[in-house]
């Protein structure tokens, strides 16, 4: 990306929502420019959507937890059945495939404690290939929706 682009991303990051002729005016091109650039940019995959940001409250998810998952044997198969798994469940907002002591970190959202206990008993106790999980509640979350890129080497 050269610097253009990282201004486009910048302003997409700050608000999806901008028509392309305010983008183009901040950035200081065309709208035919920003348009072109924009739409290679989806194309090349470093834009890959555009989202809500939506309270979990109001998607009747008020406890959040990341559950730390060991699943075995680790094997490919297993992985991406355990992933496959745990993205289909309608509590699970995302999976991520970890290295080191866990093999998994799935994140969450249930209605209340008790909710989110049963979710585990019935969801997670069950599954053979799971050796352990540990479960952190999240007290507050706060996300950065616009991350600079970092330096190249």
């Amino acid at each position: 990306m050269d610097e253009l682009d990282s201004a486009i991303v910048r302003e997409l990051q700050r608000d999806a929502r901008q028509s392309n002729r305010d983008i183009a005016r901040k950035v200081g091109v065309a709208p035919s420019t920003c348009l072109e650039r924009t739409r290679l940019l989806r194309e090349r995959g470093v834009i890959r959507g555009y989202h809500a940001d939506i309270a979990p409250s109001a998607l009747n998810r008020g406890v959040q937890a990341l559950v730390s998952v060991q699943v075995r044997p680790l094997s490919r198969a297993v992985i991406d059945s355990f992933k496959a798994f745990a993205a289909s469940l309608p509590e699970v907002t995302a999976v991520y495939v970890m290295a080191g002591n866990d093999d998994f970190v799935v994140h969450v959202g249930a209605q209340d404690n008790d909710r989110l206990h049963a979710f585990l008993v019935d969801r997670f106790s069950q599954r053979r290939e799971i050796v352990g999980f540990r479960t952190s509640i999240i007290f507050q979350h706060l996300e950065k929706h616009d991350p600079a890129p970092l330096p190249g080497a």
